[in-house]
């Protein structure tokens, strides 16, 4: 049976990613600080099994014990394929640096590489020890490839996260273990992080205005269409570990 674990499953991508999911026969798992019950609701109507852990992903203690919890269960279960989705992320603080805020760096870091770090070690720890087969998804941005006014701190997270897909997926490859890694980069959606975005001083980001543009414009993508972008690449098993793959290039 193929399960789904996927973070951040209250809003935006992440309840896009896991709705695709329980349409596409895939059990469910969600991993967030609060319950989307729509989820479970859907799950009932697709009749796919889905199980919520609450997990605070600042809270390294929490993550261990939520993942070892989790792929134990699976195992009682006897999953064989599973998906993991590393998507929960925050975009703050967005500021110059010299202004910006110690410990919202450090909030930033710990959301957006420790937690998907530990949860891919944890994963890679038990998919081994069960002999279950595993693919680790981690979502990205073009924002860590190009440097962007006022984005140091997101930007950087999420260059960190793509050489970590890249260097596990070596890794993967050398140890001849079956699992695959990749990172899933969404570009411009209409989500609570563009809000937060668009929210943001032109002394802070200095490329504002072109973000409310693509609002006014209606030129973002909906969460929906990114989803149905991943979640086919993914279940298709047509990729390549340690890619990152931009959802235009996906897009018919």
């Amino acid at each position: 049976m193929k399960y789904a674990v996927v973070t951040g499953t209250t809003r935006g991508l992440g309840a896009s990613l896991s709705k695709k999911m329980i349409k596409e026969g895939v059990h469910l798992i969600s991993v967030s600080r609060s319950e989307n019950d729509e989820l479970k609701v859907l799950a009932k109507e697709w009749k796919v099994t889905y199980r919520h852990y609450f997990c605070d992903l600042l809270k390294t203690d929490e993550i261990e014990n939520v993942f070892h919890t989790i792929f134990n269960d699976l195992h009682q279960q006897k999953a064989e394929t599973i998906y993991v989705v590393n998507n929960a992320g925050v975009v703050e603080p967005i500021d110059t640096v010299g202004r910006l805020n110690n410990k919202d760096i450090k909030r930033s870091f710990d959301i957006n590489v420790v937690s998907p770090v530990i949860i891919a070690n944890v994963s890679i720890q038990k998919a081994n020890e069960y002999g279950m087969k595993l693919t680790i998804a981690n979502i990205t941005s073009g924002a860590g490839s190009r440097p962007i006014h006022g984005w140091s701190v997101y930007g950087s997270t999420k260059a960190a996260i793509n050489l970590f897909t890249q260097v596990t997926s070596v890794e993967l490859t050398n140890q001849q273990l079956p699992h695959r890694m990749v990172a899933l980069s969404p570009g411009v959606m209409d989500t609570d992080m563009q809000d937060v975005i668009r929210s943001s001083s032109k002394e802070a980001f200095i490329d504002v205005s072109t973000y409310r543009h693509y609002k006014e414009q209606g030129m973002l993508r909906h969460p929906d269409q990114v989803a149905e972008a991943f979640v086919t690449l993914l279940l298709s098993g047509n990729f390549t570990s340690g890619r990152i793959y931009h959802v235009r290039e996906l897009e018919l």
